[in-house]
């Protein structure tokens, strides 16, 4: 297993409980997927063709609080480099190598919000890209052995809305997931051959209703119910 992220001490935590309990070899490697060199970095070892990558799983997301017009243009920059350049340049790193051998998966982290227009959001329009991409990449694939997946969880039970400073205190639990819940069923989907996997009986009805929905009225019913929106 390779770990990418920016903090070294907690992924050398993670490793060790890795090694442990599972007996695995893990290679630690610290990154800010927001720096083009540090990036290039990572896309380097994802390429090794001595030492390759049969799974990749591009889950880096960057979420922002508050109205576009209100952020500093180096956050916008730095959300897209993460949620998009990221996406793009790691996928293209493990494909390549991926053909050769016959045989690999790509699950690319996109969300729910992909599906939709939420008023201001960045974040949403950079996780449709990647809902697109992997569903264009998916098909160019399909019969090569290559499988690569879009996976659109719904608000779940990570560090993820703390960090991006988003208030969701008022969101009923219902629509919470579990992270253990979205990997059982983001991988169940991904051995039956999905391009996109969404998570949760209630995220599935929601996409499902949002697509009949005309998009106007889409944008108001999202505008007004989305949590830590303005």
């Amino acid at each position: 297993m390779v770990l990418v992220a920016r903090d070294t001490a907690r992924l050398e935590e993670l490793a060790d409980r890795l090694r442990t309990r599972h007996n695995v070899r893990v290679e630690v490697l610290t990154a800010d997927l927001a720096d083009a060199a540090q990036r290039a970095t990572v896309a380097e070892r994802v390429a090794d063709t001595a030492q390759p990558v049969d799974v990749l799983v591009n889950n880096a997301g960057f979420g922002t609080g508050g109205a576009f017009w209100d952020l500093p243009e180096e956050v916008l920059r730095e959300q897209l480099d993460v949620n998009v350049a990221a996406v793009l340049e790691l996928t293209r790193a493990a494909v390549r190598g991926m053909r050769e051998r016959g045989r690999g998966d790509v699950i690319n982290v996109a969300s729910v919000a992909g599906f939709f227009t939420v008023s201001g959001s960045t974040y949403a329009a950079t996780k449709a890209y990647v809902i697109a991409f992997s569903e264009g990449l998916a098909t160019s694939l399909a019969g090569t052995g290559v499988r690569v997946m879009a996976l659109c969880p719904g608000f779940t039970q990570t560090e993820f809305h703390q960090r991006a400073g988003l208030e969701m205190s008022k969101l009923p639990r219902a629509f919470w997931l579990q992270a253990d819940q979205v990997v059982h069923e983001s991988l169940a989907d991904l051995r039956a051959g999905k391009a996109v996997s969404i998570p949760g009986a209630q995220y599935k009805a929601l996409v499902a209703v949002g697509r009949l929905i005309p998009k106007k009225l889409q944008r108001m019913v999202v505008t007004r119910t989305v949590p830590g929106r303005t």
